[in-house]
């Protein structure tokens, strides 16, 4: 009985989708007002063959229905097989149910494009889009049913293999091996998530096709490590955007898995990076640009080799927290506290500053003011990762009681930080204020006064916390670690490393940048004395330098040597025109701001903020997506930042060398 069931389901769909032709053609002549002749017997026969599929349609499901209402009265059989009867049961009868509605619906769909006109751009896309999501429907429920259908058909096989079971005595490992099998199916269904089947239920969810690639080898070895590799779902999905998806989690966690993407592109950059940093080492270059080479070389503007590139920035913002938990733990609360003025007056005049000048060419170059506000506030600031290697390497002490650059330099960077979670924050606001109407810019200035209010309140309850950290946790902390690590630095590693995270975190949840929380991580740490800096310094510096050589080669990954080569004249332009301003305004800003008698410190310091973040590569992006600038702005944007860090060397070396006793230089790494 189930197989003449099944038979008849697996005729029945075929045949319909055979029968689509046939409709779709008498519609297609009684639409056009066209005679029947020669084909009029074909269509007769065709027309009368679908109305008799239509009627036996209605019998099997019919009969279905009985047979459902049959299995559940039969009481030979168990609760659990009945349930599985029925359930089988329903899935034929919901197959030929959806079968005949995707029959109407083609039928449809042909009225519909006929009575529509072709000259219609608007039209024709709309009827695209319909029938586009009716397949994507179609698919989803088709691969549902397919699911229930393996599903009932590992039902099946267990049941027979019951029965046999039932007829043959077993050994004790049979037992032992049954009883791990069903303790690893109940282990299955308490760890399936499911998903897929809630998340699509929720309003607002898209579906969409994606291509599913594999690796191209012809050799037997890796076709048979593809097969295994395809079973655990490594390999890659690309969507209709061109955007390329890896797994992240799976659907068996009992098993584990591995990126091997990820890994081979790690593997490169570790090895590439060796010979472009020597090359830069030679010539006397910064090594951090031979990291930027290597990201240039493998990236999308070279070979394209890195395959996970979202993985690798990912882990290269490591490389940034460590860094500046470093500059935090040669940046003492004494030396914070001498310049706290400085870093907090000098970054918002110089931010101030670039928005009135952007506002300004942005007036007489007719271009909106969200766009301008948004692209002067990124080019405004200044690389903390490359002015802290800059400055590393030498000694940082206060003489005489004099203000030293490196503290008010790296004062300014810190808060500039601060300021790049404001301007993530402020940005949906500049996008509502994009409109331009009057109620949307006075509700944008007050929720960026808004803003500015929730950010200075998150500051002072980070300084809260920091100073309780430091009165009743940080010393007692670090006693523990230093007593039970007992010659082994893994628990001081360890220990150091959790302490960088829970500041992360907890500038994270106040709505402050996390790179603040680093760098106070490490002023704690720096305020317990010179012994405890130079122990954690020895345990943290291997791991920021591997962390840096992935962020520098990242930030190579978004360099385009074509499009800078294309627009060479222009880039020039507009790098050195943004370079010597930013130069100029620091020095303005520091002579309002700074005692008289520190000329040098005022070129040193306008030296080091002379050249852009490459955190504005993220704010550009983002930008770019919520529709603040162009993809050209965006591509100008990226340019210029990436030669003002090509050019941060060269005039930080001349700054040095103009201003800097040769005993005190800082060697450029």
């Amino acid at each position: 009985m189930w197989g003449l069931f099944a038979l008849l389901c697996l005729g029945l769909v075929g045949a319909l989708q055979r029968e689509q032709v046939a409709q779709h053609a008498i519609r297609l002549h009684r639409g056009r007002n066209v005679a029947v002749t020669q084909g009029r017997h074909w269509l007769v026969e065709n027309c009368r063959r679908l109305s008799g599929l239509l009627k036996q349609k209605r019998v099997a499901v019919r009969k279905l229905g009985v047979a459902m209402a049959t299995a559940e009265r039969d009481q030979s059989l168990s609760d659990p097989e009945k349930i599985f009867q029925v359930h089988t049961l329903e899935i034929f009868q919901k197959e030929l149910n959806e079968s005949e509605k995707s029959v109407f619906q083609a039928v449809v769909g042909l009225q519909r494009a006929l009575q529509g006109d072709y000259r219609d751009v608007v039209n024709m896309k709309e009827s695209s889009r319909q029938r586009l999501e009716a397949l994507r429907e179609a698919a989803i429920k088709e691969e549902q049913e397919y699911l229930e259908l393996i599903a009932a058909e590992k039902h099946q096989q267990e049941a027979l293999k019951i029965v046999q079971d039932q007829n043959k005595t077993l050994s004790v490992l049979d037992e032992i091996l049954e009883d791990v099998r069903r303790a690893a199916d109940r282990l299955e269904e308490e760890i399936e998530d499911h998903v897929f089947d809630y998340n699509k239920q929720m309003k607002g969810v898209n579906v969409e096709a994606v291509l599913r690639v594999e690796d191209d080898d012809d050799t037997q070895r890796n076709s048979s490590r593809r097969e295994v590799e395809d079973d655990l779902g490594l390999s890659m999905l690309i969507d209709s955007q061109n955007n390329q998806y890896v797994l992240t989690k799976p659907r068996d966690s009992t098993m584990p898995r591995a990126d091997h993407h990820f890994i081979q592109d790690l593997v490169s950059i570790v090895m590439l990076s060796l010979p472009c940093g020597w090359l830069c080492t030679l010539v006397g270059l910064p090594t951090m640009f031979g990291y930027i080479i290597c990201g240039v070389l493998l990236g999308p503007s070279g070979l394209n080799s890195i395959k996970s590139m979202v993985q690798v920035e990912t882990l290269g913002e490591f490389g940034v927290f460590f860094t500046l938990f470093v500059v935090g733990l040669e940046f003492s609360p004494e030396r914070l506290r001498k310049v706290w003025k400085i870093s907090v007056q000098g970054p918002c005049y110089m931010t101030l500053l670039m928005v009135g000048v952007g506002l300004l060419w942005g007036q007489l170059l007719q271009i909106r003011p969200t766009q301008t506000v948004f692209i002067f506030s990124c080019l405004s600031l200044s690389s903390t990762p490359l002015v802290s290697r800059f400055l590393a390497g030498g000694s940082r002490g206060d003489k005489d009681g004099e203000l030293e650059y490196s503290s008010v330099l790296l004062g300014m960077l810190v808060m500039q930080d601060v300021q790049l979670g404001l301007f993530i924050a402020v940005m949906p606001t500049l996008i509502q204020a994009g409109d331009g109407s009057p109620d949307s810019v006075v509700m944008g200035g007050l929720r960026v006064l808004l803003l500015l209010g929730q950010v200075l309140f998150s500051l002072a309850a980070v300084l809260l916390v920091c100073a309780l950290l430091r009165s009743f946790v940080v010393g007692p902390y670090y006693r523990k670690l230093h007593a039970e690590c007992k010659g082994n630095k893994e628990i001081l590693v360890l220990g150091t490393t959790a302490f960088v995270f829970l500041m992360l975190t907890v500038t994270e949840l106040l709505d402050v940048s996390m790179e603040l929380g680093c760098f106070l991580a490490g002023a704690l740490l720096s305020s317990q004395g010179h012994i405890v800096t130079g122990e954690v310094m020895s345990c943290i510096e291997p791991i920021r330098d591997f962390m840096a050589i992935i962020f520098f080669a990242s930030i190579g990954l978004h360099v385009f040597p074509t499009f800078v080569v294309y627009e060479l004249t222009i880039l020039m332009v507009l790098t050195l025109s943004l370079v010597i301003m930013k130069f100029f305004m620091a020095m303005l800003v520091l002579s309002v701001i700074l005692p008289l008698g520190s000329r040098h410190i005022r070129w040193i310091v306008s030296a080091g903020l002379a050249q852009v973040s490459e955190f504005s590569f993220v704010l550009g992006s983002r930008a770019r997506r919520a529709g603040i600038i162009s993809r050209e702005v965006y591509l100008l944007v990226l340019s210029v930042t990436t030669l003002s860090l090509l050019l941060a060397p060269v005039l930080w070396r001349i700054a040095t060398l103009k201003c800097v006793p040769k005993a005190d230089r800082k060697t450029v790494t």
